[in-house]
């Protein structure tokens, strides 16, 4: 009994303590594990390890969590090099599909690159290595699954994440896919979505949200900020109104401020950009007009 009171075990990486009932007299201490955000980000993604190893590590994603194979990146890198085209790699500083197509076809699993369209994408039922150009990089991505028109993708820099449809067909390269087949083997399932892979936050969420938290800016009577997204379409619209009581008089609140009423409502396409700049003015009785505009894809 002794050993057990004094002999504090080692807690495990993760491990929090949480108070219960805080400012109660009954409040006690619990430990929680909670698992880094990082953990659940690269859960069944190869992280690359270097600037230009993305195509070796979605490599090794696609053969160890599809196909079941054990493989550290170090060791598809190598495979690569020695059955892929040595010097255009050192050249490129990076690996091909047809570099990948190789050390498969030396490991014993058939495989294809095959160009595609968006409804290949819906209809595809093996993970398959695309490259994609994002931000100004050509990077290898595993597509997991497409699912109710969203493209779940395992990033070997980023991690576990998603996009909509529109938005990959956007940056997907050459509308390319390389598929490496289990070869009559029962393919493992670290690959398919899980539950929580499928929650998601959507671009438009963000916008209206944050639109709703920050609905007025304050700026003098003659300045303006132009919308930096006034260019996309479906756009949410609102307007603002100085409240009125039945006198006809501003309603104001406990600090002498004069009350808005916001009203929503969805904006017209064909709207000239220039039309849907912010501007807050020091005269309440000017009807105010914001937009937000952002893409529901």
């Amino acid at each position: 009994m002794v050993n057990e009171v004094a002999i504090v075990p080692d807690r495990k990486p993760g491990d929090t303590v949480v108070r219960v009932a805080v400012q109660e007299h009954y409040q006690y201490d619990t430990v929680v594990n909670v698992e880094p955000l990082v953990v659940q980000k690269f859960r069944n993604v190869v992280r690359q390890q270097y600037d230009y190893s993305c195509g070796s590590a979605a490599l090794t994603t696609l053969l160890d969590f599809y196909l079941g194979r054990n493989f550290q990146e170090r060791q598809v890198m190598e495979g690569l090099l020695r059955f892929g085209e040595t010097e255009r790699i050192v050249q490129r500083r990076g690996f091909s599909l047809l570099d990948m197509k190789r050390l498969v076809t030396a490991l014993g699993h058939p495989s294809g690159g095959f160009k595609a369209e968006a409804k290949d994408l819906v209809a595809l039922d093996h993970p398959a290595i695309a490259p994609i150009e994002y931000a100004g990089f050509k990077h290898f991505v595993v597509i997991r699954s497409v699912h109710e028109g969203r493209v779940y993708v395992a990033d070997p820099a980023l991690g576990n994440l998603s996009f909509t449809l529109n938005r990959f067909l956007e940056i997907w390269d050459n509308n390319v896919l390389f598929i490496v087949f289990p070869n009559g083997h029962k393919p493992a399932n670290g690959l398919e979505l899980r539950e929580e892979d499928m929650r998601f936050v959507a671009d438009y969420l963000i916008a209206e949200n944050s639109f709703r938290e920050f609905p007025l800016l304050a700026m003098s009577y003659e300045d303006k900020i132009a919308n930096a997204v006034a260019e996309l379409n479906n756009n949410a619209r609102s307007s603002y109104s100085p409240r009125l009581d039945a006198s006809g008089n501003y309603v104001k609140n406990t600090d002498g401020q004069v009350v808005y009423d916001i009203e929503f409502g969805k904006a017209e396409d064909g709207v000239k950009p220039e039309d849907f700049n912010v501007r807050a003015a020091t005269d309440p009785t000017e009807r105010l007009e914001k937009e937000l505009r952002f893409r529901r894809k």
